[in-house]
């Protein structure tokens, strides 16, 4: 699979291309963790969005069927680790936010909680994959890029604790 690594510049200019796309104000944003974060924070701060909310979600391991060869079939169930309460979510506009739309599993799964709890959600992500999407039409509400590459964003770049050289003092 291809692969594109994104500056901090381009994912300046992928904001710059969503901020004029939002026609509707919105009362609340939910950040899927790990990658909404970054481009939540963005986005809230170029809207001037308050409630700022976040979801954790994990797929079990992907359950193997056997067949004539190993096939990987997505019919895992979301385990929502972190959410927010549904009197947040009732009858706000809610604005989700994920760095990308591949299979599309994550954000519809968050999309429809909010739904469950009587919000309005509105997905919105910076790179939107129909190559990958798994519920066929559906598509992000808003989006800033149309690829068939993994994406590689500024934020995923190899940092930890063990990567930083130790500060001297003196």
């Amino acid at each position: 699979m291809r692969q594109e690594v994104l500056t901090w510049d381009d994912v300046n200019k992928l904001i710059d291309h969503l901020i004029p796309q939002f026609d509707i104000g919105f009362d609340a944003m939910i950040m899927i963790t790990r990658g909404g974060v970054v481009p939540g924070g963005m986005l809230a701060e170029a809207l001037k969005l308050e409630s700022i909310l976040t979801a954790s979600i994990d797929f079990p391991a992907e359950v193997e069927m056997e067949t004539q060869r190993k096939q990987h079939r997505f019919l895992a169930w979301p385990k929502f680790i972190q959410f927010p309460e549904d009197n947040l979510l009732a009858d706000h506009l809610i604005l989700i936010v994920d760095d990308v739309w591949g299979s599309g599993r994550t954000i519809t799964a968050v999309k429809n909680r909010v739904s469950g709890a009587g919000g309005y959600p509105y997905t919105c992500v910076l790179h939107f994959n129909p190559y990958r999407n798994s519920f066929g039409n559906a598509r992000p509400d808003f989006y800033a890029a149309v690829t068939d590459a993994h994406i590689i964003y500024p934020w995923e770049i190899d940092r930890g604790i063990d990567k930083v050289l130790p500060f001297k003092y003196s």
